[in-house]
């Protein structure tokens, strides 16, 4: 067992403080940028200006809607309490479903400014997604919050946070394993050699799903939500299963028009 020590603050300058949290977007948008930037480089179809704006665009798309997401599909009842609470990003929150959904607004636009499909984008935008969703998950074990079910094995980690002295599952290196390192290696090889429009994009909706499915089964709930479904599943797990079945959809769609 081991007791979670680590400061979330990164660098403290008088009032100043970042966090290694927010360090962990910098390092998700650099990574994102470095592997599209590689991406480009073998496709005539991008450009070194189109990848630049489409990370920035991108970026936006991740944290406007991760915002709105973590506060509609998480905490709606303290927005239509003061739905200024929506902008009070330095209380925390954000929903990788909520940034996804902006992410795919935001490609959305793009696609027809670039005039491409919106497929043609996913595809190539896919396998440069996990290696963030890692990083973001290292960020929150850092920040000892979203920690994982009460645990006896000898890898748990006692969160002071969560005010229990319980020995917890490190869930979040559990995502980060699955969602960011696997999810990663699955879908950049897959994508190295030309698809189907729409099929690496498929696969990376289902492979997020089914990972972040199974480790929702050792992640704490969250307190004020508790399990959603048959006192079983939770909000996550829900949100989840309409990337599963859009991304098998996908991947047969492809199919059956090659």
């Amino acid at each position: 067992m081991w007791t979670h020590a680590i400061d979330p603050i990164a660098i403290s300058v008088g009032p100043l403080q970042v966090h290694w949290y927010g360090l962990m977007y910098l390092v998700a948008f650099a990574s994102a940028y470095t592997l599209g930037t590689y991406r480009a480089r073998r496709s005539a179809l991008w450009s070194e200006q189109s990848l630049s704006d489409l990370i920035f665009y991108g970026a936006l798309g991740v944290i406007l809607g991760g915002r709105m997401g973590y506060v509609l599909f998480y905490h709606f009842d303290l927005f239509l309490d003061n739905p200024l609470w929506l902008f009070y990003v330095w209380e925390g929150g954000m929903s990788f479903h909520g940034g996804l959904l902006g992410v795919v607004a935001v490609l959305f636009w793009f696609a027809r400014k670039e005039q491409k499909t919106l497929l043609e984008i996913g595809d190539f935008v896919a396998p440069l997604v996990p290696l963030g969703l890692a990083a973001g998950r290292v960020g929150n074990f850092i920040g000892g919050e979203l920690w994982g079910r009460a645990t006896d094995q000898s890898w748990g980690v006692i969160f002071p946070r969560a005010q229990d002295a319980l020995a917890r599952h490190p869930s979040q290196l559990y995502e980060a394993f699955l969602e960011g390192v696997v999810l990663f290696a699955v879908v950049w090889f897959y994508s190295a050699k030309p698809r189907a429009a729409g099929v690496v994009s498929g696969l990376f909706l289902t492979g997020y799903g089914l990972a972040r499915i199974s480790v929702e089964f050792f992640r704490e709930p969250d307190a004020h939500l508790g399990f959603i479904s048959f006192n079983i599943f939770t909000l996550g797990q829900l949100l989840s299963l309409p990337m599963v079945l859009i991304g098998i959809w996908l991947m047969m769609r492809a199919k059956q028009r090659v």
